[in-house]
């Protein structure tokens, strides 16, 4: 080979870039940016692109294992006793980010987070003189095992200041807990918890602190799983660590607090909504989790079809007039305000909404965030948008009598107002405004439909597996209207890789749709029940939130336990 091939060869970094930008890893803006700092720093280009959050650490040790032929490990492939202690020191595989994993006949195997820079296999070689074979590992799992095989006991670490009651703390504490939340394992531990969420696909981060753990939970799909437990010694630091990311006061432990972090995770542009509350054992941290570039404002997507669909789009259609979407916390119901916001987004409407808060940025879209503390309410903020000459308004949550009455008014007065309220049904959302105190007659002529809705779980469409109902069951599925002849298949979850062995992968609506027809309108005028409102409307042919469950139970979306779980038989 001459000098100048030798000089062209690719370099192992060259080939891992190479290999992010192949697979869709690594956009190109974000690479020259990333080159330009790594430049102006002196480190490495692979460092700086997953400092920088670029690429995640998982996709940067696959495509260092597939670029250099070598085996990429699990958290599970690590020893349970630590290897050749004599040979090597702790200071020196922290440093190098390495860790032994069994040695043998032919040499030693290393786990390594940087395969790319020889250093570490160099002198690992030289120190036990003998061969080295690597295996690519996270280097989370590499900080986790290290910290589980070379950590000294429990009761050898001082716990006077991380398990300290803090609600009476003095400058030098305030000071000293900064301190604590700025060190690296704390500062590794809340990035590997917020990592961990982006990976699983979670909604809501729950860090919750006890007398004798600091318990960790993740909102997969709309049900609470619990992780592996940070040290309880750690529970100070961790949480004023986020509260510190969230420009919260550390020094307030007796009043909640809400801030947001802004992070990019992965590649991904994240929001993250940080409450806290105080608790018995500290302070009780909860993350809800934006992803500003996955979500997808679409009624397919959301998994809005047949009758509910037709239904929705109708109103959605009408020139002025309520619409309101009910359910409870969690159920979806911003997303679907944020869909219909974003089909009735044209150039010859202004669309201007009140929210409490800010969820996602919409083009196009004036949103003004409430800001109670000065007075800025949902009524004080509607008041004012009517002067602005608005086509559409949305209000985030109608709350109270004085905010209900403004955006009837405004329905009266030729808007399109799209609103949420917590109501169970769809029926529920008419006699809920009553008891406001709204009178009947405005109602009737303002509200157009109310839309009711809940999340079921998604069935991984990779493992899920039919199977024939029993007869019993079989029979509700007959009854539903529109439904082909034949016999009845349903589905039940399997458990893969695709949806790490839950057999859900995602989440969709289960929906009804009440329009206000002539009947309805004559039975709010004489205050009717919920019960009789819901029993016309299903006369009038409304498909009800169970009977749409059951119909994408039969379709292979969903199970029944999912539609049971959340829907009443009605």
């Amino acid at each position: 080979m001459t000098a100048s091939a030798t000089a062209a060869a690719p370099t192992p970094e060259a080939g891992v870039i190479a290999w992010l930008q192949r697979h869709d890893k690594l956009p190109a803006g974000d690479l020259a940016r990333a080159r330009k700092l790594a430049e102006d720093g002196g480190d490495p280009l692979r460092v700086m692109l997953v400092r920088l959050g670029l690429v995640s650490d998982r996709d940067m040790a696959t495509a260092m294992a597939q670029v250099m032929d070598l085996p990429l490990i699990e958290a599970d492939d690590f020893p349970e006793q630590p290897l050749l202690d004599e040979q090597l020191s702790q200071r020196f595989l922290k440093d190098a980010r390495v860790v032994p994993l069994r040695e043998d006949d032919d040499g030693v195997e290393l786990a390594v987070a940087d395969p790319v820079d020889p250093f570490a296999m160099q002198a690992v070689a030289m120190a036990v003189a003998r061969p080295v074979r690597l295996r690519v590992a996270l280097p989370t799992d590499i900080d986790a095992a290290l910290e589980r095989l070379y950590a000294p006991p429990p009761e050898d670490l001082p716990d006077t200041d991380l398990e300290a009651d803090l609600g009476n703390v003095s400058e030098e504490d305030i000071e000293h807990l900064r301190d604590l939340a700025s060190e690296a394992p704390v500062i590794r531990l809340v990035n590997q918890i917020m990592q961990r969420a982006v990976e699983s696909r979670a909604s809501d981060v729950h860090i919750e602190p006890f007398a004798d753990q600091l318990k960790v939970r993740y909102r997969i799909d709309g049900i609470l799983k619990e992780s592996e437990s940070p040290p309880v010694r750690s529970t100070a630091a961790v949480i004023s660590r986020i509260k510190i990311l969230a420009k919260l006061n550390i020094a307030e432990r007796r009043l909640p607090q809400d801030g947001r972090i802004p992070l990019r995770v992965q590649g991904k542009e994240l929001d993250l909504r940080v409450s806290t509350v105080p608790t018995m054992f500290g302070e009780s941290v909860v993350m809800r989790l934006l992803d500003k570039e996955s979500v997808r404002f679409d009624f397919d997507a959301l998994g809005f079809d047949g009758p509910p669909r037709e239904r929705l789009l109708r109103v959605l259609h009408q020139p002025h007039g309520i619409f309101l979407v009910t359910g409870p916390t969690g159920s979806g119901k911003s997303t679907t305000l944020y869909t219909a916001l974003s089909r009735l987004n044209t150039e010859d409407r202004k669309i201007i909404t009140v929210e409490d808060p800010v969820e996602y940025q919409l083009s196009g879209i004036n949103q003004i965030p409430v800001k109670a503390s000065i007075g800025m309410t949902f009524a004080h903020a509607l008041r004012a948008i009517v002067r602005q000459d608005p086509d559409i308004i949305m209000v985030g949550e109608m709350r109270d009598l004085e905010t209900a009455r403004i955006a009837v008014q405004s329905a009266l007065t030729g808007h399109v107002v799209l609103s949420t309220l917590h109501t169970n049904d769809a029926a529920s959302g008419v006699t809920r405004l009553l008891d406001m105190g709204v009178e009947d007659y405005l109602l009737t002529s303002t509200i157009n439909g109310i839309l009711a809705q809940r999340l079921v779980r998604r069935l991984c469409p990779e493992c899920r597996q039919p199977y024939q109902p029993m007869p019993e069951m079989a029979a509700r599925f007959l009854q539903l209207p529109d439904r082909p002849g034949g016999p009845v298949t349903l589905y039940r979850p399997g458990g893969c890789d695709a949806c790490n062995g839950t057999g859900y992968h995602g989440r969709l609506v289960i929906a009804e749709v009440l329009l206000m027809s002539d009947q309805i309108r004559q039975a709010v005028l004489r205050h009717a029940s919920a019960s009789e409102i819901q029993r016309i409307a299903v006369d009038e042919d409304m498909t009800t939130m169970y009977q749409d469950g059951l119909r994408k139970a039969a379709a292979g979306l969903t199970t029944v336990e999912e539609v049971l779980r959340v829907a009443e038989d009605g």
